[in-house]
This record gives structure tokens, C-alpha cells and sequence, in this order.
């Protein structure tokens, strides 16, 4: 599926070879060459499906059809690329060209989309992660896998019932007085239904598995991984079987409930700590099963529904805060879980009103001091960031925002193993900006400008000229948790973007920059601390320093912050002109930190506090 992006830019190396091939066997070599391909792709899905059948016939039967589809499909559009790509090299017209290309482009992109709809399950999955890869796959496969992220399949009623029986012991209505026949929502893996509890007449939403995903997961993502193999056996250069990896890892995860659970409640005790400052609200969990979640009702509204939120006077750039501080949280919280895919579907907003206590619909779980609460949904696909990676991630971010050329190659090579060929991509794929402005000088803007469309159009340029293959490589090199936190900066750019907010990117980066100088910070503490008691002279001057650096710096942030919200008070939009200044002080004297000592290092921080009062007093 994933390998066609990369035709338009190596067109020439793939049909020069296919060509030349057919000029000199001539016309029967060329249809056998067709059904090399053929066999080829279609054999290798085969023989994966029949593999992972079983002794009942009814499934057998099922499983080769399913395993026939897929087969077929591949097949035909790597012939049709390929007899598309031959066409064009007797074409000199550049626009005809690219008009072959496109209608290709769309006939593949419409076949695939009618059997990943016919599949369901893992393959809407796979569509909906596809349609969101717009840096690496042409518009016309992006666009058209769009409707799945929306057109998802419903399992019925009765086989919600059977299931529920099967994992439980009891009928679901045993349990529940109420319970929904039709889903409030469906997602690829599951679907959601209201229900009341019989015993205490609680208000609960139920997530229920998709019931046959138990019989064709297995088979499904065999045939994903064949189908990603298979593609590399005819197109090396363009190696996506990474993506096959992480559907492996990851989907097994998802597809047991229990592990969401847990997720679900580590996430709810992590950040009760931070209420009432961060309104977050995570639906409790009553009880799971490996196919059934039972959970507390928390609804609300999609956070691109600016209509709901201007109506009730909730301020969008304030949410686009709360957002960044949670997801920052989550990157650089010593201990905490990172949530790896929110989509828009998984996270919602509700208005509540903080003057209307009496109101039992209006009061907030979060007891937060805003006007709003944030929802998160669907904890399934859950990492922990190692404490040397966050570390070395906050320092490329320092980086970054300082343009500092050289400390940027240090720590891409330190969090993805990089080499300075690729850094500049890996920098851009990070940023999800051009390179040009990510070495930009701060105060020219840099990452906080935001994203013009001439500079989108340099983009999609670079990988029509090329840049697509390194990218494709550099993605199938860096660690897996890396992938995932791409996704993660990719997924929530996405919802800021939708919300258009007046300060744009600016404040986004300004509370990234603190996350990183505090996690630089606690590094700074414990090397401090190795060096022996706190108390010695020599080291109470190196807390003093680090403390006196990580304030100078919360101060240009905090004055900086206050110049946004004056400008946008003003009507002026974002501005620049600022510079942070924090990378060469933010990043000196640095040995791991861990969460040990916590307290203490508090205390450590107040006393240094104080003594640098005490020093600018006295001075």
C-alpha cells in the first residue's frame, strides 16, 4: 500500500529498469514479467493466510477469500504502477506526466480503500494511521483514506450479547437494566455503548470489542506483514516494513482491555496530583475483561467544534495550553505514561460553570479553575519514555528553539542515532517545519512562526524531488519509541491546528521550553548532588548557579507570555522579537536524575532559593 508515494519522486530508476528489460526480451518477457509480479504478491499473501488457518471449513473458506482480496489488490497495483511508469517514460510532456501519475495514484487508492472497508478491523486501522501520513504519501491516498476515520464498522446487537455471555458467565442484561442497541460511537477495534448498572442505577459507557477481531486478528496481521515484505521485495529502496512492526507490538496491546484499564488508571492517579490547575478528566474504570471495559460517562464535545466552544465563552487559546501542558506532562513527567494516540476522536472538551456549584451538570470532576474540561479517551496504546531519552529529547528541544546548529546534531544522534546526513530531515520530520526555519534565528521567529503556505509548499517540493526516499529510510532506522513520539507531536500539532488560535504556535513552544528547562534543571541537581552533600561551599555555589539559571530563564518565558497576552488584548496577533537565550546555560552538567529524592530535591531548590536572596540582599 504504502510504497506508491515514492514513485513520482524515483520514477525513472524503477521504469528505466522495467524498460530496458522489455526492449531487449521483447513482448513475452514483458507479460511474463507481469506475472512474476503477479505470483509473486499474490502468492506471498496467499500463502500467509493459509498458514494461520484452521480445521473449521467455514473459516477456511472465509479466510481465503479474505486472504484473496487482499492478494489480488496488491497485485494489481504494483502492475498497474508498473505499466504506469513504463507509459510515462515514452511521454516527454512533464504535465502529462504527472496526470498519469495522479490517475493511478487514485484508481490504486480506490481499490485499497474498498477491500480495507470489506476487511474492517485492523485494515480500517491500518487505512486510518495512512490517511494521516500526508508527508509521506501522495494527496490522493491520503484524501481518499479520509472517510475511514469516521466510516468505521458496527457489530450487532446480538452478537454484543453473545459476547458479553461468553466472557462473563452472565447475560448483559443481568448486569445492566439499560443498554443501548445502537453504539453512541464505533471505532475500528471497538464500539461504544450507554448503558445503567442494575445494582446502583449508574450512568456508565461500555467499550466492547468488535467480536470477530478474536477470529481474524491473527490472520490480518500476517497478511499486513506479508503485504509490507512483499513490497519490499520488489522496491528495497522504499522499506516500510516498520510500520507492519509496530501494528505487531502494538496491536495486541490494544486488543486486551484489561491493559487499557490499568492505563486508564495510572494516567487518573499521575495527574490527580495536578488538580486543580490541569482541567483533565479521565472516565473512571468500573471493571474490564480482555473484550469489555466498563466505565464511568464522561461525554463532551469534539475540540474542533469551535461553534460549542465560542457559544460558551471558552477561550481557544487556552485550551491549546492546557493541551500542550498535558502532552508535555506526559513527555517530561518523571514517571509519567504517554497517551500515543490522540486523534481527534479520542480526546473531547465540556463546559462547565465554576459560579454554578448547585448544578450537579455543570460541575467539573477536574475541579479545575477553567471553564472547560478536557477529556481523554481510549488508553490503549500507552510508552514509557526511558529517563535518559527524555532528557536528551528536552535538550534537542533547547536546541531547537535557540537554532544552535551543533548542539541539535549532538542530541538527534543521542535520541534517534542520527548522523548529521540526515539530521536536518529527522529536525524537520521533529518540528514538523521546514529546515530553514528551524535553524532560523529566534529572533526572526523560527519554530514559533507559524506555518505559511509557501513554506508547506517547500516541503511537499523537497519530497517531490527526492527527499521522500531518505525520509521513508531515516523512519525504518530510529527506535520505535521515537516513531511513536513523532506520532504523538504529529497528532497534537494537528488538534492546535484545528482549533485556530490567535497566538499560533508561539505559546505552544514557549510551555515546551519550560518542560525542558525544568527536566535539564532536576539533571543539573542530581550531578550536584553526586558531588557530595549539598552543604559543602562548593556545591551550594553550583546550586545556587543552576537555580539562578533555570530562573532567568522562567522569567523571559513568564515576560514573554505576558507579551502575547497583551498583544492578543491589543488585537496584534503573535509576535517575535524575543529571544530565549536558554540554550548554552540550559545544557551544561548533565548526569541522569531519578525520582528518588524528590522531596529533598525540593527542599534543596528552596534553600538555594533562599540563599541567593539572602546574596542579592546582602550585595
Amino acid at each position: 500500500i504504502s510504497f506508491i508515494s515514492c514513485f513520482d519522486q524515483n520514477s525513472n530508476n524503477f521504469s528505466s529498469s522495467s524498460s530496458s528489460s522489455s526492449n531487449a526480451n521483447g513482448k513475452t518477457n514483458k507479460n511474463n514479467g507481469r506475472r512474476t509480479v503477479l505470483l509473486a504478491a499474490g502468492g506471498g499473501a496467499a500463502a500467509a493466510g493459509l498458514l494461520a488457518v484452521g480445521d473449521d471449513v467455514k473459516y477456511t473458506y472465509e479466510a481465503v477469500e479474505r486472504t484473496g482480496r487482499v492478494a489480488s489488490t496488491l497485485a494489481i497495483c504494483v502492475n498497474d504502477y508498473r505499466v504506469t511508469l513504463n507509459a510515462r517514460e515514452k511521454i516527454e510532456d512533464p504535465e502529462e506526466k504527472q496526470r498519469l501519475l495522479r490517475e493511478c495514484h487514485q484508481r490504486c487508492a480506490d481499490r485499497t480503500l474498498e477491500v480495507l472497508e470489506k476487511s474492517g478491523g485492523i485494515f480500517i486501522k491500518l487505512g486510518q494511521h495512512l490517511s494521516a501520513m500526508n508527508y509521506l504519501l501522495p494527496p490522493e491516498w491520503t484524501t481518499t483514506f479520509i472517510p475511514l476515520q469516521d466510516k468505521c464498522p458496527v457489530s450487532s446487537f446480538e452478537s454484543i450479547e453473545r459476547m458479553f455471555l461468553e466472557d462473563t458467565g452472565t447475560s448483559l442484561w443481568d448486569y445492566f437494566s439499560e443498554f443501548s442497541r445502537e453504539p453512541i460511537g464505533a471505532a475500528s477495534l471497538a464500539q461504544v455503548h450507554l448503558a445503567t448498572i442494575k445494582e446502583t442505577g449508574q450512568r456508565v459507557a461500555v467499550k466492547v470489542q468488535h467480536p470477530s477481531l478474536q477470529r481474524w486478528a491473527p490472520l490480518d496481521m500476517r497478511l499486513t506483514s506479508t503485504t509490507f515484505k512483499t513490497l519490499k521485495y520488489f522496491f528495497p529502496e522504499y522499506d516500510l516494513e516498520w510500520l507492519s512492526s509496530e501494528v505487531e507490538i502494538s496491536l495486541p496491546k490494544e486488543l486486551d482491555f484489561t491493559c487499557e484499564a490499568e492505563n486508564a488508571r495510572r494516567t487518573s492517579r499521575y495527574f490527580a496530583e495536578f488538580a486543580p490547575s490541569l482541567p483533565l478528566v479521565i472516565p473512571d474504570v468500573l471493571w474490564a475483561k480482555k473484550r469489555l471495559l466498563v466505565m464511568a460517562c464522561e461525554s463532551g464535545h469534539r475540540l474542533d467544534d469551535l461553534a460549542y466552544m465560542d457559544a460558551h465563552g471558552i477561550d481557544r487559546d487556552e485550551v491549546s495550553a492546557t493541551l500542550a501542558r498535558i502532552f508535555n506532562e506526559m513527555i517530561f513527567g518523571e514517571g509519567a505514561p504517554l497517551h500515543c494516540d490522540p486523534h481527534g476522536g479520542n480526546i473531547a472538551i465540556r463546559y462547565h460553570d465554576n459560579n454554578n456549584n448547585n448544578n450537579n451538570k455543570s460541575k467539573s470532576k477536574s475541579k479545575s479553575k477553567s471553564n472547560f474540561d478536557i477529556i481523554l479517551y481510549d488508553h490503549g496504546l500507552y510508552r514509557d519514555i526511558p529517563l535518559p531519552l527524555r532528557r536528551s529529547y528536552a535538550k534537542l528541544w533547547l536546541a531547537i528553539i535557540d537554532g544552535d546548529i551543533p548542539k541539535m546534531k549532538r542530541y538527534v544522534y543521542e535520541v534517534a542515532g542520527i548522523g548529521e546526513d540526515k539530521f536536518p530531515l529527522f529536525a524537520s520530520a521533529i518540528t514538523g517545519r521546514d529546515f530553514i526555519n528551524v535553524v532560523s534565528a529566534t529572533d526572526s521567529g523560527g519554530v514559533l512562526k507559524p506555518k505559511e503556505a509557501s513554506e508547506q509548499k517547500s516541503m511537499s517540493t523537497a519530497l517531490q524531488e527526492g527527499l521522500i526516499v531518505d525520509l521513508v529510510q531515516m523512519l525504518g532506522q530510529v527506535p520505535r519509541i521515537i516513531l511513536l513520539i513523532l506520532k504523538t507531536n504529529d497528532l497534537t500539532r494537528a488538534l492546535d491546528e484545528s482549533l485556530h488560535t490567535k497566538q499560533g504556535p508561539v505559546r505552544q513552544f514557549l510551555i515546551l521550553a519550560r518542560y525542558c528547562m525544568r527536566t535539564v534543571f532536576y539533571e543539573q541537581l542530581e550531578e550536584i548532588r553526586g558531588l557530595g552533600s549539598i552543604w559543602r561551599p562548593a556545591n551550594l555555589v553550583r546550586l545556587v548557579g543552576a537555580w539562578w539559571g533555570m530562573a532567568r530563564v522562567e522569567v523571559k518565558l513568564e515576560v514573554f507570555e505576558l507579551w502575547l497576552r497583551v498583544k492578543r488584548a491589543l488585537g496584534l496577533g503573535s509576535g517575535f522579537g524575543m529571544g530565549m537565550g536558554m540554550g548554552e546555560e540550559a545544557q551544561q552538567q548533565v548526569v541522569p536524575v531519578g525520582k528518588k529524592g524528590q522531596k529533598r530535591l525540593e527542599r534543596e531548590v528552596e534553600a538555594a532559593a533562599a540563599v541567593s536572596v539572602a546574596a542579592a540582599a546582602a550585595a
